[in-house]
């Protein structure tokens, strides 16, 4: 017996449509990860990006627990001396909320090239509406959308 391995050319994508309406952050985070990286297909490969597109939308709308609005912040540094940044989750809601979700999702993938090119194929938008109707159209005939 031979031991299966997934090639670039047997790779399918297809198209998922999350709502993130009143969904915690974390689990739609997770969600969000395990789809991009293709943890959901039986060709999963920890070599190869076999995962599949993913649009989030409403991401203004996502909940969180606890008093994560107020503690919860966001830390950068520009490498100067004085260059440390922070900011708060309220904040960061407030000015761009889809940044939140890019965050959240992108901690739940592999810190390499790999993890980069799968960050690719996520699309965060705060509204209900987007720009991919025609692709998710093309999938859904083969696949219901998740989140709906």
């Amino acid at each position: 017996m031979k031991t299966y391995t997934t090639k670039i050319k047997d790779i399918e994508r297809k198209w998922h449509v999350i709502d993130a309406s009143d969904r915690t952050l974390g689990k739609l985070a997770t969600e969000a990860a395990g789809l991009l990286m293709g943890k959901h297909k039986p060709t999963f490969s920890y070599n190869l990006d076999t995962g599949d597109h993913v649009i989030v939308i409403n991401a203004e709308k996502v909940q969180v627990t606890g008093n994560k609005l107020k503690q919860k912040h966001y830390y950068r540094h520009s490498g100067y001396p004085g260059g440390f940044k922070s900011i708060s989750l309220e904040k960061m809601m407030q000015d761009n909320p889809a940044r939140v979700v890019e965050h959240a999702v992108k901690g739940m993938l592999p810190r390499t090239r790999l993890g980069a090119q799968i960050l690719k194929k996520l699309r965060v938008y705060p509204g209900d509406s987007h720009p991919h109707s025609a692709q998710v159209a093309q999938s859904s005939s083969t696949e219901s959308k998740t989140g709906e």
